[in-house]
């Protein structure tokens, strides 16, 4: 099986994931907390776990990972603090605007969302076999990073055209990536430096943007809610790469 026809298939996940995110926008932070959560087991029980397993299988040492993880989470942190100062924490962020914030937040996902399709294409250089339970894993998760891409979007106050082209680049990203892969292979060492960055951004964007905004609405009564999506999230994914592998 092609690697870039079973990628395709990642274009209709990503999709559906935005169309949740727009059908409950007035719930945004419920959406939010469990976006957040879902980045978190994507790093934590997804990435990771691909780091160590490859470094385990190649006998690579795993601390360069490790470094470019740490180097992706300041990147992002440098970026917002000394570029595009970020005030998504004010008390009084409704009153401010800053689209940017959510487009750059949206670029490292769709970043991630073609090395998501460069994964399928390298898998598929390995045995077709392999090949199709990675794709099988990333349009599992694809439906997220739509629901992600979107999320960061309109809480970032952009408009909805601006929102939904997005979500046409985050959709059509995996199949370029896998395309991309036709024409060159990289090491297992490469390949564990970027899942080591990208996790980086990942959970910056987790835990450094999504949860805060998503608990920076004073509502009575829904933290614990909020608190109990970011779980399921968290939860939903470990059972998805656990159900996939």
């Amino acid at each position: 099986m092609n690697a870039v026809l079973l990628s395709l298939a990642t274009l209709f996940s990503t999709f559906a994931g935005g169309l949740v995110a727009f059908k409950f926008r007035d719930r945004l932070h419920f959406v939010l907390s469990f976006t957040a959560g879902v980045l978190l087991g994507v790093v934590s029980f997804d990435i990771l776990p691909e780091i160590f397993e490859l470094a385990r299988a190649q006998g690579i040492d795993a601390t360069g990972a490790m470094i470019a993880l740490v180097v992706g989470f300041l990147l992002f942190h440098s970026l917002e603090k000394f570029v595009l100062v970020h005030h998504a924490h004010e008390a009084d962020y409704a009153a401010h605007r800053h689209p940017h914030i959510g487009v750059l937040s949206a670029l490292a996902l769709i970043g991630h969302s073609f090395m998501d399709g460069v994964a399928i294409g390298l898998a598929f250089q390995v045995s077709q076999a392999v090949g199709i339970i990675v794709a099988i894993a990333v349009i599992a998760h694809d439906f997220c990073d739509g629901l992600n891409t979107v999320s960061l979007m309109l809480v970032h106050r952009n408009t909805t055209a601006r929102s939904v082209g997005m979500l046409v680049l985050d959709a059509i990203a995996p199949v370029l990536g896998a395309g991309s892969t036709l024409f060159f292979s990289v090491s297992a060492g490469m390949l564990m430096l970027y899942l080591g960055f990208f996790a980086g951004f990942l959970l910056y964007i987790g835990a450094a943007d999504i949860l805060p905004e998503a608990h920076s609405q004073k509502r009575p009564g829904v933290t614990g809610s909020l608190i109990g999506l970011t779980c399921m999230g968290a939860a939903f994914i470990f059972v998805v790469v656990r159900v996939i592998k």
